[in-house]
């Protein structure tokens, strides 16, 4: 019997909970399955499939968050796509000093919420009507539709996140305004369908991640603001 509650509860502790955004799209999905199935069971079990990834889509699993000082964490679940020394936007209003920008894709199986990567007050929130580029590429930090976010830390330390939407993305969503105080790892919005998310660290701080990492978002430690340590050379293997 314990053996059996034990099984169940592995099976359970796989089963992330939906986030709330989600649940009008599994409604009409799910409904829309039950018509069909009622007048035409093949699209109906195609339709079964969609709301079943869109269920999946919308999944928010619980995060542990790192909390020490000076640590900045992902924001977002996805693959680390480009770490590059950049100007930052203008929208970002952060000036003409270079800054190392930490690039994040999400494909439309990752994890679309996005997270705080350090604690602080959100001093900008900026949307900016754009395109629909693939958002792997360069010039989707530019073109897209994206929301610029400034987040300031301890000391006035500031950190850059502009969630940028992508090929499939079509709509950027935020749950925390200009003004309101956020903690590290706290959701802060998310993006719809395929999207990429960048983050800008303070001048002369490095990323101690690498192009192709895997970074799941409010844990992985992008950089740590307090230490002198170089940035890593890593190798795939």
């Amino acid at each position: 019997m314990s053996e059996r509650h034990g099984i169940i509860e592995t099976i359970f502790d796989q089963l992330a909970p939906v986030h709330p955004d989600g649940h009008k799209f599994i409604a009409v999905g799910a409904a829309l399955t039950l018509l069909f199935f009622l007048l035409y069971p093949p699209i109906g079990w195609i339709l079964a499939l969609i709301t079943a990834w869109i269920v999946y889509f919308f999944r928010d699993p619980p995060r542990v968050t790192p909390l020490r000082p000076g640590l900045v964490v992902s924001a977002a679940d996805g693959r680390i796509s480009s770490i590059e020394k950049v100007t930052p936007p203008a929208e970002l209003g952060m000036g003409p000093e270079e800054r190392v920008r930490i690039s994040t894709f999400l494909s439309v199986f990752d994890v679309h919420i996005n997270r705080a990567p350090i604690s602080g007050k959100i001093i900008r929130s900026t949307y900016i009507p754009g395109a629909f580029l693939n958002a792997a590429l360069d010039k989707a930090s530019e073109e897209n539709e994206r929301r610029a976010i400034v987040i300031e830390g301890t000391g006035g330390t500031d950190i850059g996140v502009v969630q940028i939407a992508g090929l499939v993305a079509r709509r950027i969503v935020t749950f925390a305004a200009q003004g309101d105080t956020i903690s590290a790892g706290d959701r802060f919005g998310l993006i719809r369908f395929g999207s990429r998310v960048d983050v800008y660290l303070p001048p002369g701080k490095v990323a101690l991640v690498s192009i192709g990492q895997r970074a799941i978002g409010g844990e992985t430690v992008l950089a740590d603001l307090q230490s002198a340590e170089p940035e890593r050379e890593t190798r795939r293997s």
